[in-house]
């Protein structure tokens, strides 16, 4: 599958971003779909998850509360709704897709094989 991400950009902390994904050449309904990201000097971290089957989703503990992720199955996207953004939250934002059954329990991307470009949300304080 190909990914597009967009939807990043600069925002005062306590707004609100909603970043996107668009997919082609696959149906996101086959795959586990997460939103990684990484900040400067910092490993990528996963921060949210949701199963090819559309009901079960991950947060990490950091956006737990504060972000949601979403599919459209119509429009073959994926979405991560950001809210309460904190200076933390500032990073490049990247989707990616795993058809790998183990990618919606350990959470890695080590099992996610195809990934969209990234998106920087930077969050002022």
């Amino acid at each position: 599958v190909q990914l597009q991400a967009s939807g990043g950009g600069l925002v005062q902390a306590g707004g609100s971003l909603r970043l996107s994904c668009a997919a082609s050449g696959a149906t996101l309904r086959s795959y586990t779909m997460g939103w990684f990201r990484q900040a400067p000097g910092k490993e990528r971290e996963v921060v949210a998850t949701i199963y090819k089957n559309g009901r079960i989703t991950y947060y990490s503990d950091s956006v737990k509360g504060r972000f949601t992720i979403s599919r459209d199955d119509a429009k073959n996207i994926l979405y991560l709704q950001m809210n309460s953004l904190k200076p933390e939250d500032t990073a490049v934002y990247h989707c990616a897709g795993s058809t790998n059954a183990a990618a919606h329990i350990v959470r890695s991307s080590f099992y996610y094989k195809d990934w969209g470009q990234g998106t920087l949300v930077t969050v002022s304080s």
